[in-house]
C-alpha cells in the first residue's frame, strides 16, 4: 500500500478529492492517503517545496506560477469550473461598488475579479486584500465591503442567507474556464507514473460519483467545507467540478494573458500542464 499526503482546500472544486479519500477510491488502486486541509491555496506551494505534500488541488494559475520555482508543480486534472462568484451585498448595485474584497493575488477569486472591474465598468474600486478567501467572505458579511470574490458553495450561502447577490461568475469572464486542477511536483512524474496515474483515476472516479449522486455528495462535502450540506446541494445544481476543465484552451490562455497583463508572471510559463494521465483515466 502506498502512502500519500493530500493537499485540498474547501469548495465545491475539491469534492473530488473528499470523495476519492473518504469513500475509499483512492484505498481501491492501493493508497493509503492522509488528507490535510489547508487554510488557503498560496501556502500550498510551499508545503510541496517541504516534501510535505505529494498531491494537491489547488488553482491551476499558482500551479503555472510555479514554473520558474525551485519546485515546479504540474496540473494533472481538472476540478474547478467557472469557479469564482462576485457576490454584491443585499442593498447595493453593481455600479454602486466602492470595496472589493479579494483574497490575494493569482487564484481564481483574484483574477475573476480583476476581469469584472473592467467587465462592469466600475470606477477604480478599493481593494480589501485579505489573505485568504474566507477573509473576503467575512468582509462583505460584516460589511467591511460592498462586493467579494468567492467561490461556492459560499456564494449560494450568501444569496440564501441574505447577505448578498451573484451578480457575475467566472463563466461570464472566460467560458468553460478550469479552476481548482489536481497537481503534483513535476518529478514525482519521472519518479513513480504509474503511482501519479492511480491517484487520478481515483480522482476521476470521484468526479464521477459527485456528478452522478449530489445528494450524497453534499453530504460528503459537508464533513470538510463546513456548511450546511443544503447550500452545498443547492450550489452543485449550477456549479460542479468538472475533471475536463483544465482542456480548455483558450480560456487558459486568455486567463494566462491577463496575468502576464497584470504583472503577477514575468514570462508566459511553459509545460505546466500533463494531462495524459487524464486522458488514460477517461478512457478507463
Amino acid at each position: 500500500m502506498d502512502r500519500i499526503a493530500f493537499s485540498v482546500l474547501r469548495g465545491i472544486c475539491q469534492i473530488p478529492a473528499y470523495i476519492a479519500h473518504s469513500e475509499g477510491y483512492l484505498r481501491d488502486v492501493g493508497i493509503d492517503s492522509e488528507m490535510h486541509v489547508e487554510p488557503t491555496a498560496w501556502m500550498v506551494p510551499r508545503k510541496f517545496e517541504s516534501g510535505d505534500c505529494d498531491f494537491a488541488v489547488i488553482p491551476w494559475t499558482r500551479v503555472a506560477a510555479s514554473t520558474s520555482s525551485a519546485t515546479p508543480l504540474v496540473v494533472l486534472c481538472g476540478a474547478g469550473h467557472e469557479e469564482a462568484a462576485l457576490v454584491v451585498r443585499r442593498g447595493i448595485e453593481p455600479s454602486q461598488i466602492r470595496k472589493l474584497a479579494v483574497p490575494l493575488r493569482g487564484g481564481m477569486k483574484d483574477l475573476t475579479a480583476m476581469a469584472l472591474i473592467e467587465g462592469l465598468g466600475l470606477d477604480d474600486p478599493e481593494l480589501v486584500r485579505q489573505p485568504s478567501g474566507d477573509g473576503a467572505i467575512i468582509s462583505l458579511f460584516a460589511q467591511g465591503s460592498d462586493a467579494a470574490s468567492m467561490v461556492e458553495p459560499y456564494a449560494t450561502a450568501m444569496e440564501q442567507l441574505g447577505v448578498g447577490t451573484v451578480v457575475r461568475r467566472t463563466g461570464d469572464v472566460w467560458k468553460g474556464a478550469p479552476g481548482c486542477s489536481l497537481c503534483c511536483r513535476r518529478d514525482r512524474i519521472g519518479e513513480d507514473p504509474e503511482l501519479v496515474q492511480r491517484v487520478v483515476s481515483a480522482f476521476v472516479r470521484g468526479a464521477a460519483f459527485a456528478q452522478e449522486h449530489p445528494d450524497e455528495a453534499a453530504r460528503v462535502a459537508a464533513r470538510t467545507i463546513g456548511i450546511s450540506e443544503e447550500f452545498i446541494r443547492k450550489a452543485l445544481d449550477h456549479n460542479h467540478p468538472d475533471v475536463c476543465a483544465i482542456q480548455n484552451e483558450q480560456a487558459v490562455a486568455q486567463i494566462l494573458q491577463l496575468m502576464l497583463r497584470l504583472g503577477y508572471l514575468e514570462d508566459e510559463p511553459r509545460g505546466f500542464l500533463d494531462l495524459r494521465f487524464l486522458n488514460q483515466a477517461l478512457v478507463s
